[in-house]
């Protein structure tokens, strides 16, 4: 993905005044607080959360392929147009402001921001909000998957005696530790524990969770905090959570401060739910 992907509200009331009709925002939120107010013109395609992965063998990637055309032509999407997508805040919805992100630059979409502090910096600016639902004709989108930006089961389990490849485990501190399979349930999954050889940085460490809008930490405190786990610039890095959204909000960190990375989209949902493949099982201290 390329940086550079965080856009203010004050550059998105700009955007709004010039009256493009090749703008589309996307709120990533329940559908329920969509109801009550959002963002003008913005729709509510809570999918781009909510979706899971079945795998990430070139069957799992069609299937979301497929998924997300039906969805986005049905709403009256190209994939030409220029995308911001939101949530209520960066530190509170497990990263999926820029999970959909993410999924949009990977189905071919060339033009996608995210809206830096999301709904509530919008609030907070005192721009105005909305309970009208844009009308739109549905069209066909155009399907530009792009490959490279997804690492596969098969690419993880390869890279996990690669010392030249670090596995970064981004989950919150119970699910590292063994104590808890995923952020909404002990045992969601069927199994506990992470990726072996994988090493560990919380995705909240690289946003201000104290500050009254949660947003990013600057570059250079990025770079120190990965360098504190042995990751710079020149790292090759593979980033998984538990089904590529805190994941994704770390990507669009790392990649603000100048370090490359790519998600293992499918993350533990996939990998602890196939047998065969290794885990570290052992509870941490």
């Amino acid at each position: 993905m390329n940086t550079k992907l965080l856009i203010s509200p004050q550059q998105l009331t700009s955007l709004l005044a010039q009256k493009s009709s090749n703008i589309v925002i996307i709120d990533t939120r329940t559908p329920e607080d969509y109801a009550i107010s959002h963002i003008p013109q913005s729709i509510n395609i809570r999918d781009f959360f909510t979706y899971l992965l079945d795998s990430s063998y070139p069957a799992g990637l069609k299937k979301l392929q497929e998924y997300f055309a039906e969805i986005m032509s049905n709403l009256g999407i190209s994939g030409a147009e220029q995308f911001i997508v939101y949530e209520d805040s960066l530190n509170r919805g497990y990263g999926q402001s820029c999970r959909a992100a993410f999924l949009l630059k990977y189905l071919g979409c060339a033009q996608v921001f995210i809206l830096h502090g999301g709904y509530r910096a919008w609030l907070k600016a005192g721009l105005p909000t909305t309970s009208k639902v844009p009308l739109r004709q549905s069209c066909i989108f155009r399907l530009h998957p792009k490959a490279d930006m997804m690492v596969t089961t098969a690419e993880m389990l390869e890279a996990i005696d690669n010392p030249a490849i670090i596995k970064l485990d981004v989950r919150d501190s119970s699910e590292w530790l063994g104590l808890s399979s995923s952020p909404y349930a002990v045992d969601f999954c069927p199994r506990k524990g992470r990726i072996p050889n994988a090493v560990w940085l919380e995705w909240h460490r690289l946003m201000t969770d104290d500050s009254e809008i949660p947003a990013f930490r600057s570059p250079n405190e990025i770079r120190e905090i990965c360098q504190s786990i042995g990751i710079t610039s020149e790292s090759e890095v593979y980033i998984y959570c538990f089904k590529g959204s805190r994941a994704a909000n770390t990507l669009i960190a790392l990649e603000e401060a100048g370090i490359s990375a790519r998600n293992y989209f499918g993350s533990w949902n996939e990998w602890s739910s196939d047998f065969s493949l290794p885990i570290d099982s052992r509870l941490m201290q």
